[in-house]
């Protein structure tokens, strides 16, 4: 089996990138170690707990690994940031739905096309959920270079992809890691708002702390009123140091409709008017549902609030009466920054 071989399988299975690794630990380990002992990682506790320790080696995954296949998928949709104020932004890859069973579909496939081709073997498929050093194994195996975002970057299709492994008993000639061509570019970093990107060692990294996609998605306590006016309109995610990437000027636009944009760029007030079960069926197979209901009502609060236009007084008012003690806090904040 040889990695032109995996790549083609790869590629009837619905992949764009694809390439081989061996299954041994990696050197970024150890900065990932420093980030962590950094306090990068916030309050991730699964990054940060046992789960870390499982990240040093593959084989703790899959004992009789020898080889890992990473791919990615494209998810780049190429529609404008609209500049309508009374809506709010979601990040690009929770436009469709949610890509987890989408990539572990794909890389069943994959695994089964493998089989086929090479006889049976041991594996295991890990969509980003797994403890594994994924971008680390990706740019090993050929698929692009880490920037200084922390996003994988292929030079050809730029770095709106979702990344998949299939850890394999197999031995598959492995590919070569691509240089890095960040150079001197510093487009990411001087166009994040709350300033995430910063120096780690002899390069960069993203201190989650300051980062809008952290507060949106993962902290589950209060957003430090601090960083509340940076964030803008940015509901889930945020994909600023993306969108400013040289690298994605031409980056191709994905073809599975299942990345479609179901969630783009929704109404302010509508939101705010979202039941529990309402919030739930609208985001059943997206990603968003990852906030919470009450984190996500937390960050329309606060769109609003930046937005500081009257009309939002009632619906943030209302929320300033929730039972959710941070939906409250997070709404009265909004409220003094309305224009009179």
């Amino acid at each position: 089996m040889t990695a032109d071989r995996v790549k083609q399988l790869a590629s009837e299975c619905g992949f764009e990138l694809a390439g081989v690794t061996p299954a041994l630990p990696v050197a970024d380990a150890d900065r990932y170690n420093h980030w962590i002992s950094a306090g990068f990682a916030g309050e991730m506790r699964y990054l940060t707990d046992h789960r870390a320790a499982v990240r040093q080696d593959p084989l703790h995954l899959l004992p009789s690994a020898k080889s890992i296949i990473c791919v990615g998928k494209l998810y780049n949709e190429t529609n404008p940031k609209p500049a309508d104020p009374y809506t709010g932004w979601i990040s690009r890859y929770a436009w469709g739905k949610d890509y987890h069973e989408i990539l572990r579909a794909g890389l069943v496939r994959l695994c089964g096309r493998l089989s086929e081709a090479a006889g049976d073997h041991e594996s295991r498929i890990c969509v980003d959920t797994a403890p594994l050093l994924e971008r680390s194994y990706a740019r090993l195996s050929g698929l692009g270079w880490i920037g200084k975002n922390t996003c994988l970057i292929n030079q050809q299709q730029g770095s709106w992809f979702f990344l998949g492994e299939l850890l394999t008993s197999l031995e598959i000639t492995p590919d070569e890691p691509p240089p890095d061509r960040c150079g001197t570019c510093t487009r990411c970093i001087d166009a994040c708002p709350t300033d995430a990107i910063v120096p780690l060692g002899s390069g960069f990294t993203l201190d989650a702390r300051r980062c809008i996609s952290y507060f949106t998605i993962e902290l589950r306590s209060a957003i430090p009123e601090e960083m509340r006016p940076a964030m803008g309109n940015h509901l889930f995610g945020c994909d600023i140091c993306q969108d400013v990437c040289p690298w994605n000027s031409k980056a191709p636009a994905t073809e599975d409709p299942a990345f479609y944009p179901d969630q783009y760029a929704p109404d302010l007030m509508q939101l705010s008017e979202l039941s529990e079960s309402e919030f739930r069926d609208r985001f059943r197979e997206s990603p968003i549902r990852r906030a919470k209901y009450g984190g996500f009502l937390r960050n329309v609060a606060i769109a609003m609030g930046n937005a500081g236009a009257e009309r939002y007084r009632e619906p943030l008012q209302r929320l300033s009466e929730s039972t959710d003690q941070q939906v409250a806090e997070h709404a009265r904040w909004a409220l003094s920054r309305l224009r009179y």
